[in-house]
């Protein structure tokens, strides 16, 4: 791969990529993004295999609409926009498959519960247990609150960023990033006494 693209801002990447169908430019952004986007769909949706599919539909439109991307936008803002509308969609479309499901045979349905009674006291695994309550809460969180969270919180976007990918005024974006940590602190309350 060429030394120079990869000193190359994801804007002068993307900007590349739309000029010169340079293909490792694309390749470059996928791998500067796939894990952050895989961390952010993850919280927001709870479930890693339905993440890694969104992350992987994300890059598929990213590269399908290459062109639709505009220079005066940061492009972090531009991916996490296609990510967070595509696991909204994926939250939107469980919430309809549960109010009109007669029974609990989908896979979104079962809960599946790990068998703790293996499992060494030690520290990895305590830590293992921590951030799977942490998940558990979080996903408690309503979903309009949830994700503005991760996104300040998780992924370290900007209050403008922010409002950029979920398309609300900043004075939205700060009041529900603080009634979604409210949220959480209740939820983990359990966590800290437990």
């Amino acid at each position: 791969m060429n030394k120079n693209l990869r000193e190359l801002t994801d804007e002068e990447l993307i900007k590349e990529f739309q000029d010169h169908d340079t293909i490792e430019a694309y390749e470059l952004l996928v791998k500067r993004f796939k894990d952050p986007l895989m961390n952010y769909v993850y919280r927001f949706v709870g479930n890693r295999d339905v993440a890694s599919d969104i992350v992987q539909d994300t890059m598929i439109k990213f590269y399908l609409n290459k062109d639709s991307y505009q220079s005066f936008a940061k492009f972090s803002t531009w991916i996490y926009t296609i990510a967070g509308n595509l696991a909204r969609n994926e939250l939107k479309r469980r919430k309809r498959r549960k109010l009109f499901s007669l029974n609990n045979n989908d896979d979104e349905q079962n809960i599946q519960i790990e068998d703790k009674s293996t499992i060494l006291p030690d520290r990895a695994t305590d830590n293992s247990l921590y951030h799977e309550k942490i998940q558990k809460a979080l996903k408690k969180v309503k979903p309009v609150y949830r994700e503005v969270v991760i996104l300040r919180d998780i992924q370290g976007l900007s209050y403008e960023e922010i409002a950029e990918v979920t398309k609300l005024s900043i004075g939205t974006v700060k009041s529900r990033i603080n009634r979604g940590r409210k949220q959480l602190q209740k939820l983990l309350k359990n966590i800290y006494q437990g």
